[in-house]
């Protein structure tokens, strides 16, 4: 059995209980398989990332078709539909060709800027570090991972010298796990990234890693570079 989420987001869970972590969340227009189905909750398996976890049987519906393919569907930068009082999250999968997206990858990640941070978040109300890159980058059909660690794994390996706009930019905890991503991005001549940590932000980017000007500390170990752009 497949299914699809028609609501504006909903959340997916660790554990097939409200008081369970939020780890994901499914926004609309996005398929899945039904792995376990429970009376109140079940476990799912999204067909564009094949990430896991449980949903409330309330927030879905029973999709009937083919497992869905992102490189031919359409999506929204932000969109609200007026005659059912429903907002479309950036990066929804649609039926209908938004016109004129002509906005850059920076123009793009730049509608997000004061987003909240949220654990598993993938919309405008809060968002992760790697939902934020993930979202951003399927607005311009370039298909990431859920998960900064396997974003990692996608694209080119750069180094700091020839790091270029739209760059995935990823950071380590002392054991040397990669923790954090965010775009990399170029403001007078100056090198930062956009990022989602407590908020949406740009900050000033080095061979450290992090540096908020704010604090006047850095705040994330540099540990890779990857270009997922042409």
């Amino acid at each position: 059995m497949k299914g699809v989420c028609l609501l504006s987001s909903i959340p997916m869970r660790s554990e097939p209980t409200d008081r369970a972590e939020m780890v994901n969340q499914v926004i609309y227009g996005e398929t899945f398989d039904i792995l376990i189905h429970e009376e109140k909750w079940s476990k799912i398996k999204l067909h564009h990332d094949n990430y896991e976890g449980w949903i409330d049987n309330k927030q879905w519906e029973i999709f009937v078709g083919k497992k869905q393919s992102l490189k031919n569907s359409h999506f929204v930068s932000s969109h609200f539909n007026k005659k059912n009082m429903q907002l479309f999250p950036a990066g929804s999968i649609i039926d209908f060709i938004e016109t004129g997206n002509s906005k850059t990858v920076l123009q793009t990640a730049k509608l997000f800027l004061n987003t909240p941070y949220l654990w598993g978040g993938r919309t405008c109300m809060g968002i992760d570090c790697s939902g934020f890159t993930q979202i951003v980058f399927r607005i311009h059909h370039i298909f990431l991972l859920r998960d900064a660690y396997q974003q990692a794994s996608q694209g080119k390996k750069i180094n700091l010298k020839n790091i270029a706009p739209n760059d995935l930019v990823f950071f380590q905890n002392k054991d040397g796990k990669i923790i954090h991503v965010g775009i990399a991005i170029k403001e007078k001549n100056t090198l930062k990234i956009i990022h989602a940590s407590g908020k949406v932000r740009i900050d000033i980017l080095d061979e450290k890693g992090i540096y908020n000007e704010e604090t006047q500390m850095y705040s994330h170990q540099l540990h890779s570079i990857k270009r997922v752009m042409k």
